[in-house]
């Protein structure tokens, strides 16, 4: 009985080991797999959303394009029609051409210089077309296109300011911004006398100019051009004092759809497209 009992038992010590081997060698397999799959990845570049962006676009077939609905010549909403409407909201309907064929295939979604980069990140949009400064800090979180505006900050203030340009910001001069912005880190460096006041957006801050609450605003020469247009009794003064070159900001590591955006805009200018909308919108010629 003793010798049956032994039997068993080393007849089910092997069926636990070969259980134990069959498992081990399943383990192994695994992570080689795993392994060999972090090698391909590496190998081409360690990155997928390159690609997944512009497979994402043609799938739910539109373009989703993070626009500014407040920015008058670049991305500004009719209250009445609900439309936008811009040089911005332009170019993206041409992207939206060029990838699925149509530009009506095209979602647009507001953003403001605060939220652009979070809802780029966070998916709710495939890319941001709104007066957006390249910057090397923004390089950290976002991949640029090529320059596709050449802007320069200045200052607007009402007809008859005493305020004729940079040099004339003095202690307890209020100028008006918006956050988020490079405008507002750039005033408070070569104005740092100035009370800068910011706002969540462009129309917020013209309102306040407007209402009285500041001495002055500023942004983007191309912006404020487009204030001045909406109201004569202001003006633009002292020229500009900085290069602010626009890009598309396309998620970080996107090669591909980046080099869908540069092509968009070389096949724009090559055909005369880009001068055309520049001319509509801006009532002048790129300087070349």
């Amino acid at each position: 009985m003793k010798k049956v009992f032994m039997n068993k038992a080393l007849r089910w010590n092997a069926v636990v080991l070969l259980l134990a081997m069959l498992l081990f060698a399943a383990g192994c397999g695994a992570d080689k797999k795993a392994e060999g799959t972090d090698a391909s990845k590496a190998s081409s570049g360690g990155d997928t959303t390159a690609q997944s962006t512009l497979d994402a676009i043609k799938a739910r077939g539109k373009l989703i394009a993070g626009v500014k609905y407040d920015t008058k010549l670049f991305g500004l909403k009719d209250p009445a029609s609900g439309k936008v409407e811009g040089f911005d909201i332009d170019i993206a309907k041409a992207l939206a051409k060029k990838i699925l064929g149509d530009e009506n295939k095209l979602e647009l979604k507001e953003v403001t210089s605060k939220t652009r980069i979070p809802m780029l990140q966070n998916g709710d949009i495939d890319i941001i077309i709104a007066t957006m400064t390249i910057t090397d800090e923004r390089k950290q979180q976002v991949d640029f296109s090529d320059v596709y505006f050449n802007a320069g900050q200045s200052l607007l203030v009402k007809k008859g300011s005493p305020i004729t340009g940079l040099d004339s910001i003095v202690k307890g001069t209020k100028v008006l911004t918006v956050k988020g912005s490079t405008s507002a880190k750039n005033i408070r460096e070569k104005a740092p006398d100035a009370t800068v006041l910011e706002f969540e957006n462009y129309q917020d801050a013209f309102t306040a100019l407007k209402a009285g609450q500041g001495d002055a605003l500023t942004t983007d020469n191309a912006i404020l051009f487009g204030m001045q247009k909406q109201d004569p009794n202001y003006e633009i003064v002292g020229g500009t004092f900085t290069e602010e070159p626009y890009g598309m900001a396309i998620r970080k590591g996107d090669a591909a759809f980046v080099k869908t955006v540069n092509d968009l805009l070389k096949e724009m200018k090559d055909s005369g497209e880009y001068d055309k909308l520049y001319e509509e919108w801006m009532g002048q010629k790129p300087e070349k």
